[in-house]
């Protein structure tokens, strides 16, 4: 066994929370986070990243993966919670994995498991759960990565969706990205059962211990009684200060909440919702409210891009008036990745591979 492969065997064991946003994972992320053999730092939605990837081009060329590997540190430097205590150096971090497989996914694992062996975690947890899109890539890095599969009712998670500026403004494209990522945590089942738990949302907001216990046990962390007092996260405490989409992450979850979706969806939006995703619903318990025998066609879903476009311009403009830190740190990471995009639109590396001498010696920039 070489020194590489001693280290990675000591490294924090890797699980990702899947499949959307806005199914009550910060709520379960800050309640784990209270163990400290467990940790989960804000995460960096790697989602968004994605479609510049290709921009790259060839990442055997040493110049496109270096300039991958600054370009995901920046990603975190941007985001809108920082990790405590955490700097990274591209210039390290691209040395130390030159040799092994290169993947965007490598580069964000290796900055999340850094994290949590400062912290002495034993299970380290990426809470960007669009990523079960890109599971086949990950298991094929990590082959001992876990899965944390929640699932939440599609009416109440795409009547939150709604609300949120990072999805869309429109219950029928929400209830389309709700069926497309369980379509996705299903075939991960399918292929990895003995690797993923399910739990659901509405288990959780009627027995908060009785969940946490589950999922400690799945993942081989012990259960702590301050996991049901949030209030004394820290973590939980700023967040909910910096937008109203986490306000409610330092009190306790609302049983009544689970039905709140009622008074937030008209009864199309309802339908829509339940036909779109009747086969998950079924699956997963969760009984209908009509028929679920709406029309939904392709002028359908044209006809919501249309408002969701007007809606999100419209949400940007009152986010700015409403919290301006909010709407300044998400701008700053949205125009981050512009400023990615525009760049790598100009031009690249050259058409040959190309390699970068390893740095034998310390690194220094000089004037």
């Amino acid at each position: 066994m070489d020194s590489n492969t001693a280290v990675e065997n000591k490294r924090p064991r890797p699980l990702l929370m899947m499949p959307l946003r806005r199914c009550g994972s910060h709520a379960l992320r800050l309640r784990l986070n209270f163990n400290p053999e467990f940790h989960s730092p804000y995460p960096l939605h790697i989602v968004d990243f994605m479609p510049l990837v290709p921009l790259y081009g060839d990442l055997e060329d040493y110049r496109a993966y270096f300039r991958l590997v600054v370009d995901v540190v920046g990603l975190q430097a941007v985001s809108m919670v920082k990790w405590p205590d955490m700097v990274y150096d591209p210039v390290e971090i691209f040395e130390r994995l030159r040799h092994e497989p290169r993947s965007v996914h490598r580069i964000v694992w290796e900055l999340l498991l850094r994290s949590g062996e400062r912290t002495g975690a034993k299970i380290v947890m990426d809470k960007s759960l669009d990523s079960v899109h890109y599971a086949d890539d990950l298991m094929r890095l990590y082959p001992d990565m876990l899965f944390l599969n929640v699932v939440r009712d599609p009416r109440g998670q795409v009547a939150s969706m709604n609300r949120a500026i990072i999805h869309d403004f429109d219950s029928t494209l929400n209830a389309r990205t709700w069926v497309q990522a369980h379509d996705a945590a299903r075939a991960l089942l399918e292929r990895y059962p003995e690797r993923a738990l399910t739990i659901r949302y509405e288990d959780f907001l009627t027995d908060q211990e009785a969940t946490l216990r589950t999922i400690c046990g799945f993942i081989g962390i012990e259960f702590l009684p301050d996991m049901l007092d949030v209030a004394h996260s820290p973590e939980a405490r700023k967040i909910a200060r910096m937008s109203a989409l986490w306000e409610s992450n330092c009190f306790a979850p609302i049983p009544a909440n689970a039905d709140k979706f009622k008074q937030q969806l008209s009864l199309d939006d309802i339908r829509v919702i339940e036909t779109l995703a009747r086969d998950h619903m079924r699956g997963y318990g969760y009984e209908s409210m009509t028929p679920a025998d709406a029309v939904v066609t392709e002028a359908s879903f044209e006809a919501a891009r249309e408002r969701s476009h007007d809606a999100r311009q419209a949400a940007w403009r009152e986010l700015e008036q409403a919290n301006f830190r909010d709407y300044v740190l998400r701008k700053a990471r949205a125009d981050y990745l512009a400023q990615v995009r525009a760049r790598l639109e100009r031009g690249g590396a050259g058409n040959a591979p190309y390699r970068l001498d390893e740095l034998n010696e310390a690194f220094e920039v000089t004037d």
